[in-house]
């Protein structure tokens, strides 16, 4: 738990109670980018069965199969944590399920953004050529990289900043 964290009695919840919420809002979240993974999946899989498969280059290739990877990687690190979480249930260890399914979700979501790059960076590839497609790539991760990561980060350690008290101050004579 963060310090950023409101006290348990703040919510009025014990702290199985907190554990169940973080979970079931982790596991929601989690349905959300599922969805998309595995429509982006299965996509993917008809792929070299299509007529232009065929044509593409080498390099195409290399970049078709390690978006597929990723899909798939994805795939398995968002369906994790549902499987963690049956493997686990009644154990009495439910802080240690929401911890790892975090981790799961966090590394899925990586995954799917370098998928939905790659995917966008095949497509613009062989429509346009690279000097487009390296941009659309480009764009489409960093823009995940921005909404996904970095700006919530950049919130966190700001709310981190300001949860410390003032130089010179004990934790215990800081304001509550």
């Amino acid at each position: 738990m963060t310090r950023l964290a409101p006290p348990l009695s703040e919510r009025n919840e014990t702290e199985l109670e907190r554990a169940d919420r973080h979970l079931a809002e982790l596991m929601q979240e989690v349905r959300v980018a599922q969805t998309g993974v595995q429509v982006l999946f299965g996509f993917l899989l008809t792929v070299p069965f299509s007529a232009r498969f065929a044509s593409l280059a080498g390099v195409e290739r290399i970049l078709y199969f390690a978006t597929l990877a990723l899909a798939g990687a994805a795939a398995m690190l968002l369906i994790a944590p549902s499987s963690q979480h049956r493997v686990l249930f009644r154990c009495g260890d439910k802080p240690y399920i929401v911890r790892m399914a975090n981790r799961y979700a966090i590394a899925g979501f990586a995954c799917v953004a370098l998928a939905m790059a790659g995917a966008l960076l095949l497509v613009a590839e062989v429509v346009f050529g690279s000097g487009l497609a390296g941009l659309v790539g480009a764009a489409a991760g960093a823009g995940a990289l921005w909404c996904w990561y970095l700006q919530p980060l950049r919130r966190r350690l700001l709310l981190h900043r300001r949860s410390r008290p003032p130089a010179g101050h004990t934790a215990a004579a800081a304001p509550r």
